[in-house]
């Protein structure tokens, strides 16, 4: 892996299967939803485009309530029946190619956040995993997935890195709108 650093005018944020008939079963799930909340907190005050995705929804619910609530009203929704988000027709579309550096949160990492990180990561993608704000329903398989993520390019950050990258100095309007957030 070539290093780099994350920049906001470079990034996008993707949401994976944050969904209310899965989510309760996910080892550590009020953690990986803090998480998330935190990083959608920062895309909105570094104006980081946000997207997610919903895994049949017709089986597996929306989006839980503390997910959307963050996202803002145009805030584009793909629904997919793949595991890989890249297995869907027109994912690619949807995704983009203007912001090469995606940044993944959402569930399960052994499944969805992995085929999908892979995908991208043979597209040219800059893979990003935020650690604490992605799960799977076993620990252990959450682990191995995030082992071969790492041997495979993905970069493995906790959350505060990869805001603090985006953030890339203090004093800024931007900072101090996010400090109180790593308070809590």
């Amino acid at each position: 892996m070539t290093p780099y650093t994350l920049k906001k005018d470079k990034s996008q944020l993707l949401i994976i299967d944050v969904q209310e008939r899965l989510l309760p079963a996910i080892y550590d799930n009020t953690s990986i939803v803090r998480n998330i909340k935190l990083l959608l907190k920062a895309a909105q005050v570094l104006s980081i485009p946000t997207k997610y995705t919903e895994q049949y929804p017709k089986g597996l619910g929306p989006t839980v309530s503390d997910v959307l609530e963050l996202l803002p009203t145009e805030t584009p929704r793909f629904e997919k029946i793949h595991f890989s988000c890249c297995d869907e027709g027109n994912f690619k579309d949807f995704l983009g190619q203007e912001r090469k550096q995606v940044i993944l949160a959402g569930i399960e990492t052994h499944i969805c956040i992995l085929g999908t990180a892979m995908d991208l990561l043979n597209d040219g993608y800059q893979v990003v995993i935020a650690i604490e704000g992605v799960g799977s329903r076993r620990k252990e398989h959450h682990l191995a997935a995030l082992n071969v993520l790492s041997q495979c390019g993905a970069m493995l950050l906790p959350t505060e890195s990869i805001i603090y990258q985006w953030l890339s100095k203090s004093g800024t309007f931007e900072f101090k709108e996010m400090l109180p957030f790593f308070k809590e």
